[in-house]
């Protein structure tokens, strides 16, 4: 098993709960609307994007350490990053500049899902 995504996983799903919380609890206090709407997009999105590198993390052992796993994790981290980021920034700010990044982090979970899927095809099988 690769330990680097399953920790990075762990990490952001920690993160996600508590962002998720976060959103849930104090923020509808603050905000409303698209805003609060745009950070309960970003906490979901990070919390099945978490899960995604875990299991890229235990699909290292079962198909191998290839260059599509890793860098299927590492776009999928990047787009925890970009796109989650992207729209708590635009959330707690309201600048929508901030929104300009969501594209950059979902073409990233796009990218990394196929890579994954590509390593699975091109897996010897056992």
């Amino acid at each position: 098993m690769d330990r680097v995504f399953i920790k990075l996983g762990s990490v952001m799903a920690f993160l996600g709960v508590l962002v998720g919380a976060f959103g849930a609890h104090a923020l509808p206090a603050e905000i409303t609307g698209k805003r609060l709407d745009a950070f309960h997009t970003g906490s979901q999105y990070q919390m099945y994007h978490a899960l995604g590198l875990i299991l890229i993390g235990l699909c290292i052992e079962r198909l191998g350490d290839s260059k599509n796993v890793r860098t299927a994790g590492w776009l999928l981290f990047a787009g925890i990053l970009f796109f989650s980021g992207s729209l708590y920034a635009y959330s707690l700010s309201g600048n929508k500049a901030f929104g300009m990044l969501a594209p950059v982090g979902g073409t990233s979970f796009m990218v990394g899902w196929l890579l994954l899927a590509a390593a699975a095809w091109k897996a010897p099988k056992r």
